[in-house]
């Protein structure tokens, strides 16, 4: 019996256990696409916009650079720091910074960061439940698979191979696609949660 025949034969509870699995799994390789593009962006863009702040003369030219880097979150840091810094060098007369005025600033940078991070973790908390929840539920799978081992033995009386096997061989594959969901799903999670933390 092949891997196929083996899940055309499975129970209704087995198959919608592997579909969900399955669907956890294409999903969860859908987002580590989406969010290694993301972040591969995000590091180009920030490294291009590290190379314009060295070489600009003024914070106002590499504000106005900045704004081509829409996927940098330095760049984006960098914009809030600067638009709070014109709005207190324009609503007073000194051209010195007093304390109130760095703590506006740096409250400003917080809430950016803030933001980028909520930017670069969207869909991360799917990657999380997937890495949480899929081996549950193909633990229900192999018990179900299990179960009907059982069933099958007590209906035909006999503990033969060919009785037990089908069942078992439920449960394995019941456990090993919810390994297979949730194991990328957690290396995934754990190194985009890395490259936050290096980003912002």
């Amino acid at each position: 019996m092949n891997f196929i025949q083996l899940i055309l034969k499975a129970s209704i509870i087995v198959k919608i256990v592997l579909l969900v699995l399955l669907f956890f799994s294409v999903f969860s390789w859908a987002i580590i696409y989406f969010k290694r593009k993301t972040f591969k962006n995000a590091q180009a863009e920030s490294e291009k916009f590290m190379s314009v702040f060295k070489k600009s003369r003024n914070l106002a030219e590499v504000n106005n650079a900045s704004q081509k880097y829409k996927s940098s979150p330095l760049a984006s840091l960098f914009q809030s720091g600067f638009k709070t810094l014109a709005y207190i060098k324009k609503a007073k007369a000194e051209s010195h910074l007093t304390s109130e005025n760095l703590e506006s600033i740096n409250r400003a940078l917080i809430k950016a960061s803030n933001k980028e991070v909520s930017r670069l973790e969207k869909m991360m908390s799917f990657l999380a439940t997937t890495g949480s929840v899929t081996p549950f539920i193909g633990l229900f799978g192999t018990v179900w698979g299990i179960m009907d081992s059982f069933i099958g033995i007590g209906m035909e009386k006999t503990a033969s191979l060919t009785t037990v096997a089908p069942g078992i061989a439920e449960a394995l594959v019941a456990t090993a696609l919810g390994l297979f969901a949730a194991i990328p799903a957690v290396i995934a999670y754990n190194h985009f949660l890395q490259k936050i933390k290096e980003s912002v």
